[in-house]
């Protein structure tokens, strides 16, 4: 996978992640992304809290996806386990703190930042929709595709899940 593509995918995934918390749109019941989550944590992982706020929304985000969809597909938080590792590794790098550190914390900030990953405008349905198989997985235009799809769902007010079909 192109690196520029595997840093997009990162990105979109903070940023979906931080945008269905709680205290934003509230699709999972989670605040990691909060300020309090992270006085709570860096006394308990010191020098790696970031990880920790991002595999605890992961978590939770993959709960839902994977209740909203049939199993075997892949979705923006469940991915084929290469890339799953390549994301950790980004993450857990200087430019993956960078990253986190540069998550807005406001929802309007955020959902700008989700769109100018997005490709074209997408017209979002409630629920499972699908974008491809799994060979489309490590494309760019599939990062801009679940972009698009997320931020429309979340300016609509609708839950909408985009994946990808296991070949």
């Amino acid at each position: 996978m192109k690196y520029d593509t595997l840093t997009n995918l990162l990105q979109a995934r903070l940023l979906v992640g931080y945008l269905g918390e709680s205290d934003q749109f509230a699709w999972w019941r989670t605040s990691f992304y909060q300020p309090a989550s992270q006085h709570f944590l860096e006394p308990i992982f010191p020098r790696t809290s970031h990880l920790a706020r991002y595999h605890g929304v992961n978590e939770a985000a993959r709960r839902i996806h994977d209740e909203s969809l049939s199993a075997g597909s892949y979705h923006l938080f469940r991915l084929p386990e290469e890339l799953e590792q390549d994301l950790h590794a980004l993450m857990d790098s200087d430019e993956g703190k960078v990253l986190h550190d540069k998550l807005p914390q406001d929802k309007r900030s955020a959902l700008d930042r989700l769109n100018s990953l997005a490709g074209a405008k997408a017209q979002p349905t409630e629920g499972p929709t699908a974008i491809g198989t799994s060979a489309d997985v490590r494309s760019s235009k599939t990062v801009g595709q679940m972009a698009s799809i997320y931020a429309a769902a979340y300016e609509r007010g609708i839950k909408s899940y985009p994946y990808l079909v296991r070949q």
